[in-house]
């Protein structure tokens, strides 16, 4: 479907639609593959806000793990996909800029952003206090902890002790909530929860489809994404809980953050932002006021 907003200063950016499995193996630095298209206008007020040497540079340099389907993945030819990947694209178009995407492993990205190697950090970054130490979050969306588990097996996340749960490595997941959760059943006297580490969450995905793991935990939307992909196999395990916000990775005390929050906001309030996440069935999630460093300023 193409959906064209009357604005002035029209820049075409990709919207793809949401497809099944894809090799995550083959890097790429640049934008985005087929698709329908949405028109998004330039907003003059959100330029002016850029740091001069990026408005110069005319580009967005964009780190993003694509391993994460749907929020970030790759087509079949290698291209980085994914709503987040097109929410950053109208974003950039909102401001006059091309996008080019770095693709990383998850842990990296924020040292690429302080480093100066990547413009922000687009990655399904939950923003926490921790993080906010190092970066600055523009905050776009609102994201809980979901888990899965091998169908007819019953497992609560809130009682784990002794089974062993996949989880992307350097996630929120393997950082603060398993920790916590195995920290609290040790306490008790009870045995601690495996975690089980992986590089990507294919990997994790995988491990649980093949038994290695009793369960998995990841964002809502990953887990609902994972068990749609593989729902002869895993199925969830209970509702989403713990939601926080996701926030774009930006250096600290940047003007970028004033303009990416600008560009985001007109496209909360012209549409573009809804369409976007509708496309991708993930508007459970959106938010009316895009804001910064949420985790310490709410």
């Amino acid at each position: 479907m193409k959906i064209t907003y009357a604005l002035p200063a029209l820049a075409v950016v990709t919207v793809l639609a949401l497809s099944g499995c894809v090799d995550n193996s083959t890097d790429t630095d640049t934008g985005t593959a087929g698709g329908s298209t949405v028109e998004v206008g330039v907003d003059e007020a959100a330029v002016a806000l850029l740091p001069d040497d990026i408005k110069e540079a005319g580009v967005l340099v964009i780190g993003i793990d694509p391993t994460y389907a749907p929020n970030e993945y790759k087509d079949d030819a290698g291209n980085p996909i994914g709503w987040e990947v097109d929410l950053g694209n109208a974003m950039a178009a909102k401001l006059g800029l091309d996008t080019q995407y770095q693709p990383s492993s998850f842990d990296k990205i924020i040292p690429s952003v302080t480093g100066g190697s990547y413009d922000i950090g687009l990655s399904s970054f939950t923003d926490n206090e921790e993080r906010e130490k190092v970066v600055d979050f523009v905050n776009y969306y609102e994201a809980g902890i979901q888990w899965a588990q091998l169908i007819g097996v019953d497992v609560d996340p809130a009682d784990a002790c002794g089974l062993t749960v996949a989880v992307q490595t350097a996630t929120y997941e393997e950082t603060d909530e398993l920790p916590a959760k195995s920290q609290e059943c040790t306490d008790a006297g009870n045995e601690p929860i495996n975690i089980l580490k992986f590089d990507t969450q294919d990997e994790a995905t995988n491990a649980l489809a093949l038994g290695r793991a009793d369960a998995m935990s990841a964002d809502s939307p990953i887990t609902q994404y994972a068990v749609s992909q593989v729902g002869d196999k895993i199925e969830l395990a209970g509702d989403s809980f713990d939601t926080a916000p996701y926030g774009i990775a930006v250096e600290k005390d940047s003007a970028l953050s004033d303009a990416l929050q600008a560009a985001l906001q007109s496209m909360v309030d012209d549409g573009t932002y809804k369409s976007i996440l509708d496309d991708w069935g993930v508007f459970s999630g959106a938010v009316s006021s895009i804001t910064i460093n949420a985790a310490t300023s709410s």
